[in-house]
């Protein structure tokens, strides 16, 4: 054992000792953390026009501060990149996380002194959580390898921008900067297939441990290690391989095939990082569940996804939450962003301690007829059969076709590139359609009453949604399929892929 490793394991024991004590102290950690946030925030521009010097406690916030999206924040957030100071939070912030809207085109999310060490902070006890857990810090001595976007940063009115991965690159720890990969040359390169290639040479012959990058991203990785290694699994590229850490998408559409091409199972840990605010994490090897940061300078609201678009809909404190429930989530912040709607929707699993699961997006479902399915019902009946068929999934997206033929009635369509096809598509259609209508009441209704016909798969061609995505312009990087629409804009792109 390496002395990095043999020093980790006492850190990560001090470490977890504080974890612990604010596990315990959810609802008051998040009681204090409101209180906090408005005394600091309550001389800025937003506070001033919000009235935080009048602010008590939670019921008085609501009365003051409306749930926004970014483009009804966009105003301040403008103000912020003109140059001015003390608008959203005190000061100027340091860097400004560049993401890609749905609906407001590009986005700046503020970084400020106080967020940004909370990001590093996160990651780095995700990975001292998994070592108190396992014993295993053996990761620790070798390479590590995350696939990022570019850490190249421009500068706007004295403030960085850049994708949140590359701002993150320039905030590793010393003690780490000789393990990672690749190369900051390398990590520059803005062609994602291009840098994938140079990844690969640089790193094949490397001692890599740990890999870290967004499921279908490293799986596109993995096929180009094993084509250079000859046709090896990556087990037998990376000997001493032993951990993989993700976020961004749910893994288990991605687990099958990503296990097969290592050759054997990994330890994961699963991350729930965002632009925002570094939200949650997995502490436990044996709870694929998330640990809420409820002392990470963010005060979290939670909105029931059925009342989200109403005019006032309930907004609940974490000592409000219930258990199954499934919620928006909201965020109010120390980078300034205030009843921000993040756009993913939770549940919670365990109210001790406070863990969640990430169910979708909240524009990311279908009601083309009410049914109201979300991404975390398709994605369980999809995998639960895929599963007792060995059926292997790439990748796929669910969309409405109401402009049907005559007499034909109008249906969800399934795109699915399949690793390991079923052997008869029609049954495997069947048995999703029959395990969708078990998880989701309303489409079950739809089924019986003749209002929709059963769901039809569409088989892609290999590599149909990289070159979907391709074509877009967001391969690579933190960009993500939708798993869901509610119109036929993708459904209609992948239409030519179809086998």
């Amino acid at each position: 054992m390496g002395i990095k490793a043999a020093l980790s394991k006492p850190f990560a024991a001090f470490v977890l000792k504080g974890i612990n004590k604010w596990k315990k102290n959810a609802v008051a950690a998040q009681k204090d953390m409101l209180a906090m946030l408005v005394e600091e925030a309550k001389d800025t521009a937003f506070g001033k026009d919000h009235k935080f010097s009048l602010i008590k406690d939670y019921n008085d916030f609501k009365k003051q501060v409306p749930i926004r999206d970014y483009e009804d924040l966009r105003p301040y957030v403008d103000r912020v990149i003109a140059g001015e100071a003390d608008v959203l939070w005190k000061g100027k912030p340091l860097y400004f996380a560049k993401t890609s809207g749905t609906t407001s085109g590009v986005k700046y999310i503020p970084l400020s002194k106080e967020s940004i060490p909370e990001h590093v902070k996160a990651a780095r006890n995700a990975l001292l959580s998994y070592i108190h857990e396992t014993g295993d810090a053996s990761f620790v001595d070798g390479k590590m390898i995350f696939l990022q976007g570019s850490p190249r940063l421009t500068k706007k009115n004295g403030i960085d921008i850049g994708r949140l991965s590359g701002i993150v690159a320039h905030l590793v720890p010393a003690y780490l900067q000789k393990n990672r990969l690749p190369s900051y040359e390398t990590n520059c390169i803005e062609d994602w297939e291009k840098k994938v290639d140079a990844i690969v040479e640089e790193t094949y012959r490397e001692d890599l441990r740990l890999i870290s990058g967004i499921p279908p991203w490293v799986q596109m990785y993995f096929d180009k290690l094993s084509d250079k290694s000859g046709g090896n699994k990556i087990k037998d590229v990376f000997k001493n391989f032993s951990l993989f850490v993700y976020g961004g998408v749910n893994y288990e559409p991605y687990r099958a095939k990503i296990e097969k091409s290592i050759g054997r199972k990994i330890a994961t840990i699963e991350t729930y990082p965002a632009s925002e605010g570094f939200i949650a994490y997995q502490d436990s090897q044996s709870d694929r569940s998330l640990l809420l940061l409820v002392k990470a300078g963010m005060f979290y609201e939670f909105v029931p996804a059925d009342e989200f678009y109403h005019k006032n809909p309930t907004r609940l404190n974490l000592g409000e939450a219930k258990l199954g429930i499934n919620y928006a989530l909201i965020l109010n912040s120390n980078a300034g962003l205030w009843g921000y709607s993040l756009g993913d929707t939770i549940k919670f699993v365990s109210l001790n301690p406070y863990k969640i699961m990430v169910t979708g997006r909240i524009k990311h479902f279908i009601s083309a007829f009410g049914e109201h399915v979300i991404g975390e019902e398709v994605e369980h009946a999809l995998l639960s059969v895929a599963n007792e068929e060995h059926v292997g999934i790439t990748e796929f997206t669910v969309a409405p076709q109401i402009e049907t033929k005559v007499g034909e009635l109008p249906y969800h369509e399934w795109f699915i590139e399949f690793s390991n096809p079923p052997k008869d598509l029609e049954t495997f259609s069947k048995k999703v359609d029959e395990a969708l209508q078990k998880k989701n009441i309303y489409y079950f209704d739809l089924i019986e009453g003749k209002i929709l016909q059963p769901l039809i798969v569409r088989s892609l061609q290999k590599d149909a949604f990289v070159n979907y995505m391709k074509g877009q312009g967001k391969l690579g990087g933190q960009n993500k399929v939708p798993r869901l629409s509610n119109d036929r804009k993708i459904a209609n792109d992948l239409s030519s892929y179809q086998i």
